[in-house]
């Protein structure tokens, strides 16, 4: 039966492997990328999604192993089963159509993170993993008959394909054209299997298909439905107007970021705690050093010229799309942008700051679990000056109603030993549990006596007067 196999039905073949490794790691990293936006990317919520990705393709490279093969149809139900992947992958990683998704799970009542990402992978990561893996299994038992020793030339090219997949997908189309328009490179990737492997070609499934593909994920569809100006492999970036025209907003990841506004009391109530009290209130007659974690719309120290100012973030893009469409002005001489993780930042710099703020935990839906750890404040506290101020402003239930608030607190001050404080920005209703919202933690790096008062030596009075 061999024979009846030429050398261009392997080649095709082959190819089509490849592109199933291809178009199964870019999908796999879009949907992860996509995501990020509504449920973060926690080690949980990424492992959720990949376990699913891998499970449903394990079950298909077994189903693909033991059902019967018939050899005449084998390359025209491959190309059918890359339609269907085609279809699955515009309705799995589109942006549009996962907010439709999550504002159901949330209207549904089912507001956890996991669940709704384990739901999610269920309901979309399920299907098209599955058809990959039995596509592969099919297509290398159809190589196999021509070349029992084929079997290691199949896993090079899909391995090659995966890994192609996932370098090009991250390092070169997102960065250079957009998530968005990623999602449309592989669609038309994955088409193109469909096309080569059968002359029997769906010509009205795959023009839909890709259709959809490029209405769902135009530029103009995302401005206006979000205001997203940008959709990189690291962030989506969008700008609203808000406050009938007075504000503006910048959503970073589905996030509330920054909003500035010409009214003081519309902005957001920390950046003013921070700018008024700790700020606007810098000596004159010094420059003190400023760092500030968690870039955002670069609104810590907004209106200061004089200081020196450090602000680091992880998209090199921040800088260019705030100056453009949120700040509408270039930042001051004495302000300097960083593109680094915030550990890596701290953990290899060499200079210390009058005040460091930390501000990356900007969402009620997530935070970022490895800037929450001791180790990670120990990295702050030591690039602290000697008198100088930390400030970290964390959404969490100001009354301590839930484990991570209290663990959070724990953490700080296992750190922060003395001369921490933590201030509430805003009002909140003391015994009702479940809200969350700004508090700020200031850390004072100033010496301190470590006294006691007892009602055996209680030396207060002096210490109060003098």
């Amino acid at each position: 039966m061999h024979k009846l196999i030429s050398q261009k039905a392997v080649l095709i073949l082959l190819l089509a492997v490849f592109i199933g490794g291809y178009s199964s790691l870019s999908l796999e990293l879009i949907v992860l990328r996509q995501l990020s936006s509504f449920v973060g990317t926690t080690t949980i919520t990424v492992s959720i999604v990949m376990g699913s990705f891998l499970a449903f393709m394990s079950w298909g490279y077994y189903k693909g192993s033991v059902e019967s093969v018939v050899w005449s149809s084998l390359r025209r139900q491959a190309a059918n089963d890359f339609l269907l992947i085609a279809l699955l992958v515009v309705l799995a990683s589109s942006y549009i159509l996962i907010d439709i998704y999550f504002i159901a799970f949330n209207e549904a009542g089912i507001t956890s993170n996991i669940i709704q990402t384990a739901l999610y992978s269920l309901l979309f990561l399920s299907y098209g993993p599955y058809l990959f893996g039995k596509i592969t299994a099919m297509l290398s038992r159809y190589l196999h008959y021509r070349d029992p020793n084929f079997t290691g030339k199949i896993m090079a090219v899909d391995t090659i394909g995966s890994v192609l997949g996932s370098l090009l997908t991250t390092l070169i189309i997102m960065p250079f054209v957009g998530v968005n328009y990623t999602i449309v490179v592989v669609e038309v990737i994955t088409l193109s299997a469909a096309c080569f492997l059968t002359r029997r070609r769906n010509y009205v499934a795959i023009l839909t298909i890709l259709l959809a593909a490029v209405l769902f994920n135009q530029d103009k569809l995302l401005k206006d439905t979000y205001g997203i100006i940008e959709n990189n492999a690291v962030a989506t970036v969008g700008v609203h107007e808000t406050d009938n025209g007075k504000s503006r907003l910048l959503v970073i990841n589905g996030s509330m970021s920054s909003k500035i506004s010409k009214e003081h009391n519309l902005n957001f109530s920390y950046i003013n705690f921070i700018n008024d009290n700790f700020i606007r209130t810098l000596p004159e007659n010094e420059t003190k050093d400023i760092l500030v974690i968690g870039a955002g719309g670069f609104t810590v120290g907004i209106d200061d010229t004089r200081n020196n100012y450090i602000y680091v973030d992880v998209d090199k893009n921040l800088k260019r799309i705030t100056e453009e469409n949120f700040l509408k002005k270039k930042l001051s001489p004495n302000k300097k942008f960083v593109v680094q993780d915030a550990n890596q930042f701290l953990k290899e710099s060499r200079n210390k700051y009058d005040i460091i703020v930390l501000d990356t935990y900007s969402s009620l839906q997530y935070i970022p679990m490895e800037l929450v750890t001791r180790e990670y404040f120990e990295r702050a506290k030591n690039n602290l000056k000697e008198g100088g101020i930390l400030l970290l402003n964390a959404i969490v239930s100001p009354n301590f109603g839930d484990d991570f608030a209290m663990n959070l607190d724990n953490t700080l001050r296992s750190v922060f030993k003395n001369n921490l404080r933590s201030q509430v920005v805003r009002n909140f209703n003391a015994w009702k549990q479940g809200t969350r919202g700004n508090v700020i933690y200031v850390y004072y790096n100033r010496p301190n006596p470590g006294k006691i008062y007892t009602v055996n030596k209680n030396p207060s009075f002096y210490d109060y007067q003098m």
